[in-house]
This record gives C-alpha cells, structure tokens and sequence, in this order.
C-alpha cells in the first residue's frame, strides 16, 4: 500500500440526544468547523449522529426521516474545505424494503450529497435494526481527495471470529479493500459494557492487519436511555498496531495524519488515567454510570435526584454516582427508620451524607407502619405474620420518596443491585419505585469492589468503612441479613453470570461446580420474577446482558433450563 500523501482524518466523538436534530446539527457543525481548522481533509461522526442512536420507534413517526434529511441539508451549508461523513437516516427510494435506510452521508462544500448505506443490521441484545431499516445490497468505495476510501457503519465490521451471533453472508470491509479502498472509515454508536473498549481494540487492530489497510474508527458517547456509549474512538495502522486511541466517556476530537501511518506508530491518547486492568475496568464502570445518569437526567429534563439512604452499600455507592453526576448541591438523601432498624444504619447513613455533603431528610416511618399495620389487623388475623409485614416497611419508604419526588420534581433514583433485581429480593412498589435504576446492572459483588475504587479515588473514606465491612442486610426483620435468603453473593453472582450472561442450562451450571440444588433454586427465582423486573425502573446497561431491552423473556411460561 501507498502512503495516502496529505490526507488527514478527523475524528468528531460527540455526545448526541435522540431526536434533537437542531441540537445535534449545531454540535456537528461546531467540532467539524473545529476539525478543518486543525488541517482535517475528512471528518467522521458517530453513527446516527444527526438523529442520536437509537431513534428505535420515532423512525416511524411521519416526519422523522425527512426533518432529518432537511437538517442534514442545512448541516451541508456549513461545509468547508473537508469532507464531512456525517451519520443519518436516508429515504428507501426504491420502491421495495423497508423505508429508511442507517446511512453515512458525504458532505462536500459545492457538491451534490452522496450516501453510504449500512450492510449489516444487528438483531440482538439491545439492537434491533433490521425492524427499522432496509440493509445496503451492495459495497461502493468512495473517491473523496482523490484517494479511494471504504466507508462501513459500527456492525459492518463486526464479522467472522467478532460477529456476536454467528456469521453474516457478507465482509464489507473485506469487499471495500478488494474493490480498492486505501482505508477503511467506520461511524459507530457502539454501546459500553465491561471488557468492550479492549475487545473493540482487538477486532480494528485485527482488521486492519488482516487487510493490510489502516482502520479509523470514531464512537460515539454519552447516555440515551438504558445504553451508554464509552467513545474511546481509534485508530490502527495495516500492520495491525494501536495508532491512535481517545479518551473514554467524553466529548473530544483528534487529527490523524494519515502520511505518517505508513511508517510510524503514533499511539496517543489524552486518558491520563493511571490504573491497573482491574482498576480500568471499575474506573470504566464507574464512568459508564455517572454518565449514564448524568445524560439521562439531562435529556429528560430533570435537575435533581433523591434517593433513600439504608446506611447499606448499594444506597451508599449510588449515592456517590449521583453527587458525581449531578453535584452535592442537587442530590438529596432521605433516612427513613422503621421500629426494626438499627442504630448502627442511621449513624452510617448520616456518615456517608456529611462526607458527600449532600442535603438529607430524616423521616421515621414507624407511626405510618403502625398505622397500617392495625388497619389491616382485622383482615389479616388469625394468620402468621410473614413477607407481607416485611414489605410494608419497604413500600412506605416508597411512598415517602415517590411524594418527595412529586412535590419537589426530583428524579427518584432506586439503588437496588442487579443480584437481588436478579432472583426477586427486593419489594415491588416499595425499594423498585423510581425513575432510574442506576446500579441495577452491576452485581453485588461488584458494587463492593465500587465502593472500595471510590473510597481510593478520593484519597478519603467517603463510604464508611462499616458499610463495607457489615453482612448487607434489607432490615425488615430483627438481626436479618441477605444470607439468610440467598446464597453467599460471590457464589449468586457467578451462577447469575452464566444463567443471564451465558446462556447456559442447570447441567452445565453445575458442571462448573456449583451444588444442583443452589443452582436449581436461583433458576427458579430468575424465571419466577420475571414480572418485577417488566415493572422496574430502566437501568443502565454495563454488562454483557442486561434485564430491560436486550433481554426479553416471557412472563408465562414454563420452560424448564
């Protein structure tokens, strides 16, 4: 291969909101206009940048696709002296197919506008692309400054050992090069979880020495939903090296000089994070929150949270996300003691609440439970008493935060992890009421290592070491804790993991170690509360598979794993 001579790529990694499109327009004008002031010759955005990813269901509504051409057409009169590869949705013309098109549209001041359309629709976990859009039948390169590029959109890379549901029938990238593309060009809004920047750093590297082409790759960022987007665009040279990789979890641009790629491994990145791999991972994770929830209270309009403070670890670590996304200032923290609660969770609570210097609310809920408790008397006497005191506890703390939330227009956000939204330890319409589940996707165990990374990236004990150290506890009855309901979380969490994240059925569970009887019981409960999860609050995704979108199971059934 050549040296593509003069030729400098821009990389626009955005943070764009779903179905904004004059907010969106401006904020690609913006850091494109940027970009050609720095020398860029061509210019990458995100996938769907114009329309924010995913539009899912507003591609449907009459209007949609062609406001965003009509934008897009608007975005083409800024255009100077680059090319800018915008991400959009284009009309099906044709007359057969479905009518939308996810497409990659060349801009080029006093040129007509050309369209690249995506190849490969992804139908799994949380996409769902091939109910909206028609796929490309054909791979095009495109001639922009005189060299020949190939031009692919996130999943048309995704192929052979990385395609994550068996194989396509078709290689873009691989039908580009042979068609005599210099270098592939790739618009992704490829969404975070655990492990996923390192695995996306193999396949480019892979690709591009496979094809002996350099590969540039610009992410998108930011929160829409239950998805987040890490960014951590990048580069590779054809001999299959990092040349250039982005911070993760913000807005940023960078200039590759595609002259120095033939001879030189310029690898840089402005993430001046020093950790260790185990410690990336939870900086990663830690990041994926605070900006999941920070976009989602933003795109939703919503200026502040309040949550209940159980003097426990999981309140304690969404705590601390919540005065990360959002400021001390707008965070507010409510203690509710029962007659069952302990001493040692209100002085904990407090504890946490002082060194966050957030606002909080000390309101008991006893004279509310008794209340309740002897209005129900004469319906319930004659039986034990059981779960259903338990949960009256929990659903007049719901009550409290949900008329907290009403009155003040806070946001309410729950705090349960995703081991007990898992088997069902939690009580609908009491610790699930809220608007946001910010840690429902990270397993106990993991919420501890959290905590413990937060404490060490503040250099001071923000959780109180008590929190950590204490068997966790719903405090619903006298001296309960968690194990006198499930089994040791480390043991949970691994059976959860292969049950949810593997696929895999009771025998093979088992096959790894586990007691029958365990495994049984935790499928059991998986499956039986299947109908608290369809009423919980969204949750941000950060594993491999999480409940919500990317995992749709029937509420009636009686399939047996």
């Amino acid at each position: 291969m050549g040296l593509l001579v003069a030729m400098k790529i821009g990389i626009a990694q955005i943070n764009t909101t779903v179905g904004d499109f004059s907010g969106n327009a401006e904020k690609i004008v913006a850091h494109c206009q940027s970009l050609e002031r720095q020398g860029a010759d061509i210019i990458l955005t995100p996938e769907l940048a114009l329309t924010g990813y995913p539009p899912q269901d507003l591609l449907f509504k009459s209007g949609f696709v062609a406001g965003n051409l009509r934008v897009l057409a608007d975005v083409h009169k800024h255009v100077g002296s680059a090319a800018w590869i915008v991400g959009c949705v284009n009309a099906n013309t044709q007359g057969v197919g479905l009518p939308s098109y996810n497409a990659a549209a060349i801009l080029e001041a006093g040129k007509p506008i050309r369209f690249v359309h995506k190849s490969l629709l992804p139908t799994y976990d949380v996409f769902d692309e091939a109910r909206y859009f028609e796929p490309s039948r054909e791979r095009t390169v495109v001639e922009i400054g005189g060299r020949l590029f190939g031009i692919t959109i996130c999943e048309d890379i995704w192929t052979g050992d990385y395609a994550p549901r068996g194989y396509y029938p078709c290689d873009p990238a691989r039908e580009l090069v042979t068609l005599g593309a210099s270098a592939i060009l790739n618009l992704s809004a490829s969404p975070f979880h655990l492990g996923k920047p390192a695995l996306r750093r193999k396949l480019i590297c892979g690709l591009a020495a496979r094809h002996n082409v350099p590969f540039v790759y610009c992410n998108a960022i930011g929160g829409n939903d239950q998805l987040v987007f890490d960014g951590y665009s990048l580069a590779a040279t054809p001999e299959g090296k990092l040349w250039f990789s982005a911070p993760g979890f913000s807005e940023g641009n960078a200039v590759l000089d595609l002259e120095t790629v033939g001879h030189d491994v310029l690898f840089r990145s402005s993430d001046s994070r020093q950790h260790s791999a185990d410690q990336s991972d939870i900086a990663d994770l830690r990041d994926a929150l605070v900006l999941g929830l920070g976009d989602y209270m933003a795109k939703c309009g919503f200026r502040s949270a309040v949550l209940g403070l159980s003097g426990g670890i999981d309140s304690a670590v969404t705590a601390c996300l919540a005065v990360a996304a959002l400021g001390r200032e707008n965070v507010t923290g409510v203690m509710m003691p029962s007659p069952i609660s302990s001493s040692h969770s209100l002085e904990d609570a407090q504890e946490l609440a002082e060194d966050l210097g957030i606002a909080t609310l000390h309101i008991p809920i006893g004279g509310a439970l008794h209340a309740f408790q002897a209005q129900m008397q004469p319906t319930f006497v004659g039986r034990a008493e059981d779960t259903t005191e338990e949960n009256m506890q929990a659903r007049l703390r719901g009550l409290t935060l949900m008329s907290l939330s009403n009155k003040f227009g806070h946001i309410l956000l729950t705090t349960g992890n995703k081991s007990e939204l898992a088997v069902g330890y939690c009580t609908l319409y009491g610790d699930m009421c809220g608007g946001l589940a910010v840690i429902s996707d990270v397993p106990k165990t993991l919420v501890y290592r959290l905590a413990a990374f937060l404490n060490l990236e503040a250099g001071r004990t923000v959780i109180p070491q008590r929190t950590i150290d204490k068997p966790p506890s719903a405090e619903l009855r006298l001296d309960q804790t968690d194990q006198d309901s499930l089994p040791p979380y480390d043991i949970l969490d691994e059976i959860l993991r292969l049950y949810i994240e593997e696929n895999l059925n009771h025998t093979a569970i088992v096959a790894h170690g586990f007691d029958k009887e365990v495994v049984q019981w935790v499928i059991n409960r998986v499956d039986s509360n299947e109908y608290k999860r369809e009423q919980a609050a969204p949750g941000l995704k950060v594993t491999g598979r999480a409940f919500g979108i990317g995992r749709r199971m029937p509420l009636a059934q009686r399939y047996q794993a």
